[in-house]
């Protein structure tokens, strides 16, 4: 893997005290292993590191982690959420059921699911930042770099792989990125949704915690199990209070690098915006939901994502309203501009990059809402209208050169779109119609009645009315139809009558145009001068300072460690048994209900096993499914959530009471063994101790029908 390139003659990581103990979501070609081998005794050799990177692989909402030869892949309940949603039935919901394959014939293939796995980093920075020439605006400059950008994303794209440029540190770096894909997955195993979120909303993003949110997916490549020369092996001793720990995943953003103008956009605009269309969609929905248990079952993924964005998103507000956390980042701020202006020759160079930066959250604020309501589909919810404004974007954008195109939508991005577009997933119309309701209804009230996209859209109906024309009359639940018009191209969509098709055309010009504007007046000045801030942060603390996190592949590490919180000491980990004991104690009534199969086998498992536990290992959302391997490189358990405190992450990294919250290793191996019985999946994860294990069953008498 070729490292990156420092800049600034950067010889070492400049690693002081400018950083709380544990922060960082590394780059795996920029590791602080000297800061840690300080700390620990303990730093990860360049095989370590690779080994690790290779067997971790991307979900298309989440983390995961190879853990056998054969393909297996570990991940969380709420990650396969979607493919178990999608599999289930009305006679067999595996939601509720739970599903278990005992043999790989029995392994069901989830629709439209792709993972990957990071194959190579290259530093394109020079070529990136080299095709933009003297003189060029900032729109032109941003324009010539996209180009560049797909032009290197293409010429990488080769032999079934495939290229994403990450940008890091606002622009500051460009790495090209390198994934093997897998596109045929199949799931394993997933318990009952009951467990796996055990405790509900209500506990959602608390501690303690008794959740056994986890589940096993195949990896296959040409209808054989895939053959995974890198995987991490499985602990069957969990981990240990202040164990050195490391958590390698996928955390979707962090904001940790942005000026304060974009914070206070953040808070007064994106945020409240975000909220209250969560708590509309949420409520229409549990209405939804509560006329039948068909429609609940339909609905069930949709709302626990929902409510979970909705507690998330209130965190990060709450972090912004927080007085002393802004004062410090607006004391780094300063600090960082005294850097920049006490010295001639670095003022020249960097310029002022706040005040551009504020013009361009200035013209953010003014196009945010139809860029959230036409571009990013905020106003045509559901599966069948994104499928509709794929398609339609895809027709026309494909006139373009490939490097040319809107970003998602080149030569090298269009499998993935294909992968979904062509996806057997079910389509569920009375939800379809429920939510593009919804949808076209907050876009009215948002935009309001009199501008033109909302007219386009309504074509002088209210929202119920149009919804139900579009959806009854679409044929786009049908694959072979979406085939047809996605490879039929512009003329194809131009000649549909298709509802959804005529509704997202006559609105893609539109959504286009905001689109542009946002990438020539926002995106490209926020890369510029965000790079000439990443820039002064070199300057003045070296790569102390990890880059923000991109939904691409981090390494973390910290220590098991509880906390105190009012006073009161919180335990580094939960049991088995409390699990029953907190059920017990909300009546046992959903969704502290445990499932039968718990109840069946609670005497069977030992109580006092350690369940979930706490760490300080720096994550956010999009970590869910990451690993936590000890030093021997062994999955010691999986994150799954954060506790309340650790939201404000996004901004400002702190363990004094926030936490990442994970699954420990020896509860699944105890449920998989003496709840679920899953003894074939426990030979593959750990082949010697479960053949000790079954014949001391046997000849105790405890064995168990499957």
């Amino acid at each position: 893997m070729k490292r990156i390139a420092i800049l600034f003659s950067l010889v070492v990581l400049a690693l002081g005290n400018s950083i709380y103990a544990d922060e960082g979501m590394w780059l795996f070609n920029a590791f602080p292993k000297d800061k840690v081998q300080a700390k620990y005794g303990f730093a990860p050799n360049q095989a370590w590191l690779d080994h690790v990177r290779l067997s971790s692989a991307r979900a298309p909402n989440g983390s995961s982690s190879f853990v056998s030869p054969d393909g297996l892949i570990f991940t969380n309940h709420h990650i396969a959420q979607e493919c178990i949603h999608d599999l289930s039935t009305a006679g067999k919901d595996y939601m509720k059921q739970g599903f278990y394959a005992p043999t790989r014939a029995d392994e069901a293939k989830c629709p439209g699911m792709e993972f990957v796995v990071l194959e190579d980093i290259t530093d394109v920075t020079a070529k990136v930042n080299g095709a933009v020439k003297p003189g060029m605006s900032t729109a032109d400059a941003g324009k010539a770099q996209r180009e560049e950008i797909g032009s290197l994303e293409k010429e990488c794209s080769t032999n079934g792989m495939r290229c994403d440029m990450v940008t890091l540190y606002s622009g500051a770096i460009y790495n090209l990125y390198k994934y093997k894909k897998y596109d045929d997955i199949r799931l394993v195993f997933a318990p009952e949704f009951d467990i796996a979120f055990f405790g509900g909303d209500p506990d959602n993003f608390e501690y303690p915690r008794y959740d056994l949110d986890i589940s096993f997916f195949r990896a296959y490549e040409n209808g054989q199990a895939a053959k995974t020369q890198n995987y991490l092996k499985w602990s069957p001793n969990g981990a240990s209070d202040n164990e050195l720990i490391f958590v390698s995943g996928h955390p979707g953003r962090t904001q940790r690098l942005l000026t304060m103008d974009q914070m206070a956009f953040l808070r007064d605009y994106q945020f409240p915006l975000q909220l209250n269309s969560y708590t509309r969609r949420v409520d229409v929905l549990l209405k939804f939901s509560a006329q039948s248990p068909e429609n609940e079952r339909e609905a069930q993924s949709d709302v626990f994502g929902l409510q979970n964005a909705f507690k998330a998103v209130t965190g990060y507000l709450g972090g912004l309203k927080d007085q002393d956390l802004m004062a410090k980042k607006a004391a780094d701020e300063k600090s960082l501009q005294e850097f920049v202006n006490s010295d001639p020759q670095r003022k020249q160079e960097f310029d002022d990059p706040w005040a551009a930066i504020a013009k361009a959250v200035d013209v953010q604020k003014q196009i945010y809402k139809p860029l959230f309501y036409l571009d990013a589909n905020g106003g045509f919810r559901g599966d069948l209208a994104a499928y509709a404004h794929a398609i339609v974007r895809a027709a026309y954008e494909r006139q373009k050169p490939s490097n040319q195109r809107i970003r998602g939508f080149q030569d090298t991005q269009l499998p993935t779109i294909q992968q979904r577009l062509y996806s057997t997933a079910p389509v569920y119309k009375d939800l379809e119609q429920v939510e593009l309701a919804e949808s076209l209804g907050e876009m009215r009230d948002v935009l309001g009645a009199d501008n033109p996209d909302v007219q386009k859209a309504l074509a002088g109906k209210t929202p119920d009315e149009r919804a139900k024309e579009v959806i009854e009359g679409t044929k786009l639940e049908d694959v072979a139809v979406r085939k047809q018009l996605f490879e039929g191209g512009k003329q194809a969509v131009d000649a549909s009558t298709d509802p959804l098709i005529v509704m997202m055309r006559a609105i893609e010009p539109d959504a286009a145009a905001v689109h542009n504007q946002d990438e020539d007046q926002v995106q490209s000045v926020l890369r510029q001068s965000g790079a000439n801030i990443g820039k002064a942060l070199f300057a003045q603390k070296g790569l102390s300072v990890p880059p923000d996190a991109t939904f691409t592949l981090r390494l973390s590490y910290g220590t098991i460690a509880g906390y105190k919180l009012n006073g009161q000491d919180v335990p580094w980990f939960t049991t088995m048994g409390g699990a029953y004991e907190h059920a017990a104690q909300h009546g046992s009534k959903p969704p502290y209900q445990l499932p039968e199969s718990w109840i069946k086998y609670k005497s069977a498992i030992n109580l006092q096993t350690p369940y979930d536990t706490v760490s300080t290992a720096d994550i956010i959302g999009g970590n869910s499914g990451s690993p936590v391997i000890n030093k021997a490189g062994e999955v010691v358990g999986i994150i799954f959530d954060g506790n309340i405190e650790s939201l404000e992450w996004n901004f400002e990294y702190s363990d004094k009471v926030a936490r990442a919250v994970e699954v420990d290793s020896r509860s699944i191996t105890e449920a998989l063994r003496n709840i679920y019985h899953a003894d074939t999946l426990l030979n593959e994860l750990m082949p010697a101790q479960v053949g000790r294990k079954k014949l001391q069953r046997l000849s105790s008498g405890q064995a168990q029908q499957q």
